[in-house]
């Protein structure tokens, strides 16, 4: 059996258990979850959702005023019915500030 935790980039940012709803988009629509860990490169949804390891895609974080910010995202792994592990791609230095100002709030706790 492969160990889907295994990997050259698994755990290279230190990674930090939340619970936030967001909403994500693949090939397939929206739909909805939560991220119940993050860090400054990734993100673990959890879904049900149809997703395949290298698919790209939009996950939508909410912000406290309202709004959403969002970010582009690699599927790293998938666990059917369980969710999947993304690699934020292509990031914008605003989205990277934010990502470690977030972070960093969740260190602090």
């Amino acid at each position: 059996m492969i160990e889907r935790r295994s990997g050259q980039d698994r755990r290279s940012n230190e990674r930090f258990s939340v619970n936030i709803d967001v909403e994500w988009e693949g090939f397939a629509g929206k739909e909805n979850g939560t991220i119940s860990d993050i860090s400054v490169s990734g993100c673990f949804v959890l879904c049900s959702g149809e997703v395949e390891d290298g698919d790209y895609v939009k996950i939508w974080f909410p912000l406290t005023n309202g709004k959403k910010i969002q970010f582009m995202a690699e599927i790293a792994n998938h666990v059917f019915e369980i969710g999947f592990g993304a690699k934020f791609i292509n990031l914008s230095e605003a989205q990277i500030d934010f990502l470690e100002v977030f972070v960093d709030t969740l260190r602090e706790d």
